[in-house]
Formats: structure tokens, sequence, C-alpha cells
């Protein structure tokens, strides 16, 4: 890499503007020009911009267009913030955009952020892993325009009744809820969770055979997660949950004695 001057690729958290990590604020506040995924991050986060900073959304751009205004403002000495949505290695496309860098000899860093199923679950008082009940969360999507692999299918997924966070699948929900149904059940419980922090949140608490319908009744069409599994249900029923082995007085472990 030819100079220190790094591009950073920050994650802008879920919506919220005080929800985004104080390395990336400062980021933001330093940039000369900020490329932001316009479709997704909203504008309120550009609260942290200095002064003097040029914001640009990446919406109508596409990759050739990010990496032509990237060089032209490093080639000028500039500081540059490409601002993705949630964390940026998180369905946030730069891993095409840093091996572009890289062919122009451009340094790089990337600024981790909050993701939407972290930002959901706090908002809905969860917790996605709980002691001999459930402890694996899988954050995936279903098959669409953009395909996944064949090992991933949202079948051989859910088949493991683990806690699931279900990403950019709202459009998709007829297929989800019937996945979902089969292994999950249609009685129990999911939740969707619509632009959790921003000023529109909705977190809707519906049994998986009713998707679809609250969906349509919420006009709920894109922006949401779909979240399933037993943490979703014991975040209503607290009687259902098992006390942990970290806090219990009669368990020694590394630090601490038992009673």
């Amino acid at each position: 890499m030819k100079d220190n001057n790094k591009v950073v690729f920050a994650g802008a958290g879920p919506g919220d503007p005080d929800l985004i990590t104080i390395k990336a604020m400062k980021a933001l506040k330093s940039a000369d020009l900020i490329i932001y995924a316009g479709s997704l991050v909203p504008e309120a986060v550009l609260c942290w911009k200095g002064e003097k900073t040029e914001t640009r959304s990446s919406a109508g751009m596409d990759l050739n267009q990010i990496v032509d205004d990237i060089k032209i403002y490093h080639d000028k000495g500039k500081k540059i913030v490409r601002l993705h949505t949630g964390d940026p290695s998180l369905y946030g496309a730069i891993f095409e955009q840093m091996r572009e860098l890289e062919k122009l000899n451009i340094p790089y860093e990337v600024i981790p952020g909050v993701t939407a199923a972290f930002a959901a679950a706090a908002r809905m008082n969860m917790e996605y892993t709980l002691p001999e009940v459930t402890q694996t969360l899988i954050l995936t999507r279903i098959s669409g325009r953009t395909p996944v692999p064949e090992s991933e299918d949202l079948e051989k997924l859910a088949s493991h009744q683990s806690s699931m966070s279900i990403y950019l699948s709202i459009g998709h929900a007829d297929k989800v809820q019937k996945i979902l149904e089969k292994h999950y059940g249609p009685e129990s419980l999911c939740a969707i969770a619509y632009k959790v922090s921003h000023p529109q949140e909705k977190i809707i608490y519906t049994k998986i055979k009713r998707l679809v319908k609250s969906c349509e009744e919420n006009a709920i069409t894109r922006h949401a997660l779909i979240i399933v599994g037993k943490s979703v249900n014991a975040s209503i029923d607290h009687k259902a949950v098992l006390k942990s082995k970290l806090y219990d007085s009669a368990f020694s472990h590394g630090y601490r004695n038992k009673k």
C-alpha cells in the first residue's frame, strides 16, 4: 500500500445515530468525503459528519463509480469513509470493493458496527443463546435474486431449530413461513423486526402460521428481519428460562469458587 491515508469502511449501525461506534463517529467527523449506502443508511446518521464533509449516496451508483470516486479523492490526499448499514461484514458487499482498492494500491481499514439482529434483540429484551435451550444463532437469508449456496438453503438451516435471524427475506415471507412451519411448528412464535432503532420501528410478535398475514396487516414489504427460535418464545414467557452456570453460586469456575 502506498500511504497511510486509509479509506475507511465503517458500519453505521441499525439506524439510530447513537448506535454508531465512537471510532466510526470520529472517522465521519474527520472525513472529506462520505459515500453512504443511501438506500439503507438514514441521513440522520450523517449528523456526525464534519462541517465541510461532502456526502454522496451510493444508491444509484455501481461498483466502478464508487471506486472511481474513491480513487479521485484519495489521489488528492482526501479522507474517505465508505459508510455501510449495520455491520459492513454482513451483506455489505465490501469484499468486492476492497479487492478493487487493492488493485489500485489504495489502503483501507474496516470499522465494525451494530447489526440489526442485535439491535432487535436489545429492543426485545431477548438473549439468543439460552442455557440448555439454544446455544446457536444463525444469521442468514432465503434464496432470491441473489442465490445462496445449496448447503446453506434455509430449509437445511431451519432443521437445526436454533435461534435464527433471517435478513433480506421479508419479500419472500410466504416461502419463509412454509419452511418455518415445518421445522419450528405453526404455533411457535416468531418476531418481525421492522426498521429496528429507526423512528418507524415496529416489533411484531406473531405465530409462524400468521407470518405472511402479519406482514400484510402492517404493510411490511422490506427493511425487516424475521427472528425465530425458542429464544423468541422465552422473551415472552420468562418462566421457561433456565439459569446459566456462569452466575450459579453452586458452580465453580476460574474466577470464583462455588459456595
